[in-house]
């Protein structure tokens, strides 16, 4: 028995999570790592365990790992117009 996601897991990830999307930490359970929950970045893709690969604002290039690491999408805001 393994512990990756079944392929359905996989195909709804990369549904949510596309490249590009700009997504938010909730949680990591890493702890090397110097992201916090709150630190946002973009979408580069999601692999074919699940990981999902963030550009992040800090330039840390943590994956998010399925069942390991948590984020959200950020919905896009609304330019103010002038």
């Amino acid at each position: 028995m393994n512990n990756y996601p079944s392929k359905k897991i996989i195909k709804a990830r990369r549904a949510k999570y596309k490249a590009g999307a700009r997504v938010e930490l909730v949680s990591t359970g890493d702890p090397y790592t110097t992201l916090i929950p709150g630190d946002r970045g973009f979408v580069e893709f999601v692999d074919d365990i699940g990981t999902v690969f963030v550009r992040w604002d800090n330039g840390s290039g943590l994956g998010v790992v399925y069942g390991e690491d948590a984020i959200r999408v950020v919905p896009p805001t609304k330019a103010k117009s002038e």
